[in-house]
């Protein structure tokens, strides 16, 4: 499918959680722009994700943490009302992988939890993480702090396992709602752009390595 057609589909429909934007007239604001310029004009997704030349790496890992917070709620929207307790009573990738819940307030320690309600969880947190100007700075005055790069790797990867359960629990429904090209696209380009900056370990991409490698070679 083409990029333009993937681009609509990730402008339309439910989302899990509302999306988030940029302010307009912002730094991330425009790197959000160039991006989904770069998208539109058909580049090849491995040079899509590239930093752009003159820009600083955590405006360009900003961009995309939000870019795939916001497509990755949708395509959980388009299956969340097949996951519940029921269906998926752990947060699962099958029977060989399965992800504990653990934040530091609610859950102190590693907790197993529904897919549905780990997820939740996910969202809520990472919408926490976007909404903290101390963390997630807006005005360029402001540095990033050092806990930065540590904190975008926990958040992809754990954006990563929403993937991993939407793939092997729930692709079925993608597939009937004709959205397979769509989200295939967008794994492809968080694939890429999480190799390009080395932020989500070999082990946890392990899961879906199979399904990679044989969509994933462009």
């Amino acid at each position: 499918m083409s990029l333009n057609g993937f681009l609509e589909f990730f402008h339309q429909g439910r989302t899990f959680r509302p999306k988030k934007r940029f302010t307009s007239g912002t730094i991330r604001y425009s790197l959000h722009k160039q991006a989904q310029a770069s998208l539109q004009s058909g580049i090849n997704l491995r040079q899509v994700v590239r930093l752009p030349e003159g820009e600083i790496l955590n405006d360009w890992l900003a961009v995309h943490v939000v870019d795939f917070f916001n497509r990755i709620n949708l395509i959980y929207g388009t299956v969340s009302e097949y996951c519940n307790d029921a269906t998926c009573p752990t947060m699962s990738g099958g029977s060989r992988y399965e992800y504990l819940w653990v934040d530091g307030t609610l859950y102190k320690k590693p907790t197993a939890l529904p897919a549905k309600k780990y997820i939740e969880l996910l969202m809520e947190w990472i919408e926490t993480q976007i909404n903290n100007e101390a963390v997630f700075p807006v005005s360029s005055d402001v540095p990033f702090p050092k806990t930065y790069p540590g904190l975008t790797r926990k958040i992809l990867t754990r954006l990563f396992r929403v993937f991993v359960h939407v793939y092997i629990h729930h692709f079925d429904r993608i597939v009937s709602i004709g959205a397979e090209a769509h989200v295939n696209a967008c794994y492809k380009h968080f694939y890429y752009f999480v190799q390009e900056f080395e932020l989500i370990s070999t082990k946890e991409l392990e899961p879906l390595h199979d399904m990679t490698s044989r969509i994933c070679k462009d």
